[in-house]
């Protein structure tokens, strides 16, 4: 049996998120990010596409690694200016009944108990379908902004990162049993004492002695997304991650690395499909062929390569500003993201990458593929991609919003519907129970033995 595509919707609460001088097209409505109606409005058009989740992606830093400065990514609005993702949640949740809602916070510079307690509270106001993209940082800007002089080391961030999610398993899971909260009216107790624990705990990286401020929340753990690949990125995500979301621009690019995901999920004591994963994508869906590839002709017609390229220096801490527009990318170490560089240099052996064929591909959906058709084209490619990588489904970004995502939601999904690899209703329930069958943490989880019995 054909195994089932999923998708997610990726976007963020700024202007530019993957596909920079998009939003000048006369159709885009991204300037509206402020506003609450458009992201309303596109959680009801992504439930009516059966989509799984919204992933919202975040930066604390602003991309000043081009040119060495600021400037660029604010004249081309390169994720800046950006609002807070978590604050559209309630919003959109209450507009849908079904929705999963994954949002990017930055654990380097969010204490545990606030956070912890931030994202009870949107399991509870979504009824259990919210979750959390686990990330460290990459733009030494953002280290800057909370104290520090620079980000720590990539490899340090995820030991950081370890330490980050014992502390927030023991309140999540183990603070207060099930049963805690008895809501006796005649005795006048809300929760048994003996039932709630205080949580302590001392490293290096944190220290805590408290009680979680939430009660148990629906999920308890918010279902646990990831995005790193590089080798430390990897083992984290088996150990921790339940869905890992990577990008890169081909097949050869993405086997190995869900190969190697599932790998790490077994070498953690896990089960290979205990992690569910998503490639980014972009899709420009059409009645026919030569329709889709004229709006992918009027969309390029706003590309921003500059803007692209300063994407580009943020996430790979390469100036881009100071190499020959004509000059193969080569590969450079450094503390910043790892995959992006290594998506055009050591990953592809079948291609070379000039800057300005860099600029060109991200200019549209960002490091990620663009599959341009009918939705019959379009089909076969997403279902070539899942059947040849391994692959669970697709985070696609989007060229122009809310357009990109409604000719998904109407030309694409019924296509895929037609063919059997798609769903032609959610399953009922937590979004971890859409994604796993069970609405807590698997046994093989290590979060799972914090849990308060």
């Amino acid at each position: 049996m054909p195994k089932e595509i999923r998708l997610n919707a990726f976007d963020m609460n700024c202007v530019v998120h993957q596909s920079p001088g998009l939003w000048r097209h006369p159709r885009d409505r991204s300037r509206d990010y402020r506003r609450l109606q458009p992201w309303v409005d596109l959680a009801r058009t992504l439930e009516r596409g059966l989509f799984d989740g919204l992933f919202l992606a975040d930066v604390l830093g602003v991309y000043d690694v081009y040119g060495a400065s600021p400037d660029s990514a604010l004249t081309h609005a390169t994720q800046v200016p950006n609002n807070d993702p978590l604050l559209l949640v309630p919003a959109m949740a209450a507009a849908t009944e079904h929705l999963g809602f994954g949002v990017t916070v930055t654990l380097s510079y969010e204490p545990p108990l606030p956070f912890a307690r931030r994202m009870s509270t949107l399991d509870h106001l979504t009824e259990g379908r919210i979750g959390w993209n686990i990330v460290t940082g990459y733009l030494d800007s953002a280290a800057r902004g909370m104290g520090a002089a620079r980000q720590r080391g990539h490899d340090d961030r995820y030991a950081v990162a370890e330490d980050y999610m014992e502390v927030v398993y023991k309140l999540w899971e183990g603070s207060w049993a099930d049963d805690a909260p008895v809501a006796d009216k005649e005795r006048g107790v809300f929760a048994d004492p003996a039932r709630v624990r205080r949580v302590t705990h001392e490293s290096p990286f944190h220290q805590l002695d408290a009680l979680h401020l939430s009660e148990p929340s629906p999920q308890r753990t918010p279902v646990l997304y990831q995005a790193g690949t590089s080798p430390a990125g990897r083992g984290f995500a088996g150990r921790h991650a339940e869905c890992v979301f990577m990008s890169g621009p081909s097949k050869q690019v993405i086997a190995p690395r869900v190969a190697a995901i599932r790998q790490a999920a077994v070498a953690a004591g896990r089960r290979p499909d205990d992690v569910v994963i998503f490639t980014m994508m972009t899709v420009i869906v059409a009645g026919t062929d030569a329709a889709a590839q004229a709006l992918l002709a009027e969309y390029r017609r706003y590309a921003d390569p500059q803007g692209a390229l300063t994407l580009m220096s943020g996430w790979t801490g390469v100036d881009f500003s100071r190499l020959d527009p004509d000059g193969i990318v080569e590969h450079v170490e450094n503390d910043a993201g790892r995959s992006a560089m290594e998506n055009i240099t050591r990953a592809d052996s079948n291609r070379r990458w000039t800057v300005r064929e860099v600029a060109e591909h991200v200019s549209i959906g960002g490091i990620g593929p663009v599959l341009v058709g009918s939705p019959a084209t379009v089909a076969d490619g997403l279902e070539a991609w899942i059947d040849d990588t391994g692959l669970d489904g697709f985070n696609l970004t989007f060229a122009v919003r809310p357009e990109t995502f409604e000719s998904v939601a109407d030309l694409l999904v019924p296509e895929l519907q037609r063919r059997g690899r798609y769903k032609r209703a959610y399953a009922p329930g937590t979004l971890r129970e859409k994604l796993f069958g069970h609405p807590r943490l698997a046994e093989t989880h290590p979060g799972h033995a914090f849990r308060f019995i």
